[in-house]
């Protein structure tokens, strides 16, 4: 690090260079991340997804479809309403990507005396028709009291991309401002305090440029886009930070070469020791095979990386040339002596550990109280804000068409496969059989299947009418039937919550009905969306609590240090989904009352249990570093609470705010993702940070220290 720290004052102007060379080509390449994003990222090989192909394959269904609901004013003529939707139609399904189209005039139940609607298929992926919705779009129009507007899955991709976007601008015009506000205190001059800004930035505009690539191999979640910068952005700031208040130290000491070298020798190394806890927690995620967990781990990674990188060479090369001109700008001079505020705190808790330790134990866990009520659920139109003209056509369209027990989200479709044709009177007898012990079951509300479309239970009856000369059933044959398959929709009871139906799929899926049967529908997709993260999630959580440990242990030759940090991080992690739950589920703090989206606690598990180390590197260096000078543990915990406490305050603050700022946002799982981190982080920082770990630290003494027999006086010291 000493020699990083002299190549970079030696070539500081080359290394600006070649960065500005890497933040312009990847910038280029950020612009266009938007374009190749697609979707909610809960995509997952299972058995969803062979039903879904096969229906679409063999039955004919197709991958995409798009509903245009129409609406009148009461005075509109029926007239006018007619012809309104039939001219509308004609526009909208003329256009060259409609495979297929149903006009409200050929079903029943499609027209009402003021709203109708029609479909429009597709064959591609909803992901790929952002192109086409647009078409759609600048096709319709409104007239005097009649309206049109699209919704459906792919609309609503469409919409989630847009509105991630309009996110992303929003938090950063709120969290930017008050982070440089955060600086300027903690700095005191402009150029000190804009530099984290201006590097987070960069650092994003990297990433972002670099996650462009990884669309080649990789389908991208729109998630990505709020993700990448909420990480990006807090950790650059966060390591940034670090680098600069060490460097200002050093400064007032030595040359700004030997300044560098050291801040780059000693901050530098807690930021990498700290970016491989961050990094690690991430990596966990790359053992649930779901897209946006596997998005999530490359983007935060590759982010983490990036931040690491530029704070340890572009930073320090900027500040090797900027010199004096780091106080350029002061808008009033930083106090550098120990803070008052922060002494006395310190002394107070060190005083009084036991009620201390006992005192921040009963806030978390009374925090953690609610997490146990904690509903799960895959994001779907629910994420996109409320205003948005495709979430209130959606919700008009179900309200007014789909009656509560034929509701797609209670849907499991079963794709029933038999020996030879499947349309003969043998196994026509056999998937009668199968389907009745379906209805028997006392959570099946209704079954579409050709038996109930046709009203005909006797198969030979059945065969006799499909084989009569125009028969009017011929078409649902085709529908229902393709070679030895046969497919059904099974509705279950509405009140049945999510978690229900799944165990529903899991129970039929290990049944044998002498046949066989895939699943599909929303219930098989969230089963089986679930049932991967339980399966798997586990692994991650051993890799990164594994991994803390050692390196932990090894970092400050201490057993108690790294299982106290593990422990602590797990209780405030617990209390923040409390928390979470306690405002979003339960309603409080004037939010609506909704379910928790199921990225969240694998998500801010992973990343803020590595953040969360960040404060304690910062921490324990400090206490370990004076430890190693006096062999006084009380003295050391003082000194290093003291010392750290601004920093670890301020850096906490930046975070809060820049994360925080989502909270503001309108599509609900990046809300729920931001205020969970801010939570999360200041959680951490006040309660564990400043009030439990000196408690324990204290009451633990030298054996804080304990390292296989012995305590240790001669470790290497991390600097920080």
């Amino acid at each position: 690090m000493d020699k990083l720290g002299s190549f970079i004052f030696k070539y500081r102007k080359t290394v600006i260079f070649l960065w500005i060379g890497i933040i312009l080509f990847f910038g280029f390449f950020a612009l266009k991340l938007p374009s190749v994003l697609s979707g909610n990222g809960f995509e997952y090989d299972g058995e969803y997804k062979e039903t879904k192909k096969l229906l679409e394959n063999d039955f004919g269904e197709y991958e995409s479809s798009v509903i245009v609901l129409f609406e009148k004013d009461r005075e509109v003529s029926n007239e006018e309403w007619i012809a309104f939707i039939k001219n509308t139609f004609n526009e909208a399904a003329s256009i060259p990507a409609v495979d297929d189209s149903v006009s409200p005039f050929d079903q029943k139940n499609m027209l009402k005396e003021d709203k109708a609607y029609a479909l429009l298929f597709f064959d591609r992926e909803p992901s790929e028709m952002g192109g086409i919705i647009r078409d759609l779009r600048d096709t319709l129009h409104d007239a005097e009291g009649l309206k049109v507007a699209i919704t459906g899955e792919p609309v609503i991709v469409k919409d989630l991309n847009q509105a991630s976007q309009e996110d992303l601008a929003k938090a950063e015009m709120i969290g930017l401002p008050i982070a440089l506000i955060v600086l300027i205190l903690a700095f005191g001059s402009l150029v000190a305090a804009g530099l984290p800004l201006l590097v987070g930035v960069f650092s994003i505009l990297t990433t972002m440029g670099a996650v462009y690539f990884f669309s080649h191999w990789f389908d991208l979640t729109i998630f990505i886009l709020n993700i990448v910068p909420m990480i990006g952005l807090a950790l650059s700031i966060d390591f940034a930070l670090l680098i600069i208040n060490r460097f200002k130290e050093e400064f007032e000491k030595h040359s700004v070469k030997d300044a560098l070298v050291i801040t780059v020798s000693t901050a530098g190394r807690s930021i990498i020791f700290s970016a491989m806890c961050v990094f690690i927690g991430l990596l966990g995620l790359m053992f649930i095979q779901i897209e946006i967990f596997q998005n999530v781990a490359l983007g935060g990674m590759t982010v983490v990386l990036v931040a690491a990188l530029s704070a340890v060479t572009l930073l320090p090369a900027i500040l090797g040339l900027l010199g004096k001109k780091i106080h350029s700008w002061s808008i009033f001079r930083v106090k550098t002596e120990k803070p008052g505020v922060w002494s006395a705190f310190a002394h107070f808790v060190m005083k009084r550990p036991v009620i201390m330790a006992l005192l921040a134990l009963g806030l978390l866990v009374t925090g953690l109280i609610p997490a146990k009520d904690m509903e799960l659920t895959v994001p779907g139109v629910d994420a996109l804000p409320a205003a948005y003209e495709s979430r209130i056509a959606y919700d008009k369209f179900q309200d007014e068409f789909i009656p509560g027990n034929k509701s797609s989200d209670h849907e499991v479709k079963v794709v029933l496969e038999v020996e030879g044709e499947a349309f003969t009177e043998k196994n026509l007898e056999s998937l009668h059989a199968a389907l009745k012990e379906f209805e028997e079951d006392k959570d099946t509300e209704a079954i579409d299947s050709i038996f109930t479309v046709t009203g005909i239970d006797d198969s030979r009856q059945l065969i006799q009418a499909a084989t009569m000369e125009n028969s009017p059933i011929k078409p649902a044959i085709k529908r229902y039937f393709s070679d030895n398959k046969m497919m059904a929709s099974i509705y279950l009871k509405e009140s049945l919550s999510s978690s229900s139906m799944q165990d529903w799929v899991r129970e039929w899926s290990d049944k044998d009905l002498g046949l066989k049967v895939l699943y599909g529908g929303t219930p098989k997709f969230e089963q089986e969306i679930f049932d991967e993260i339980s399966k798997k999630a586990p692994m991650g959580l051993a890799l990164i609590l594994i991994s803390t440990f050692l390196i932990l242990m090894l970092a400050f030759r201490s057993l108690l240090i790294p299982l106290k940090a593990i422990i602590m991080n797990i209780l405030s992690l617990s209390a923040t989904f409390g928390v979470v739950v306690w405002i979003f589920q339960e309603g409080h703090l004037g939010m609506e009352p909704s379910s928790i989206a199921l990225i969240l606690p694998v998500f801010v598990f992973s990343l803020v249990f590595g953040l969360s180390m960040d404060y304690e590197v910062f921490l324990i260096s400090r206490i370990h570093e004076e430890y190693l000078r006096t062999k006084n543990n009380h003295l050391a915990t003082l000194t290093g609470l003291i010392s750290t406490s601004k920093i670890i305050s301020s850096a906490a603050a930046i975070m809060i705010v820049v994360t925080g700022a989502f909270a503001f946002t309108g599509v609900t799982p990046v809300k729920q993702m931001g205020v969970g981190i801010a939570l999360a982080i200041f959680i951490d920082a006040t309660i564990i940070r400043m009030v439990l770990v000196p408690s324990l630290m204290k009451l633990l003494g030298d054996w804080n220290w304990w390292f296989f027999g012995h305590k240790d006086a001669n470790s290497k010291k991390l600097g920080g």
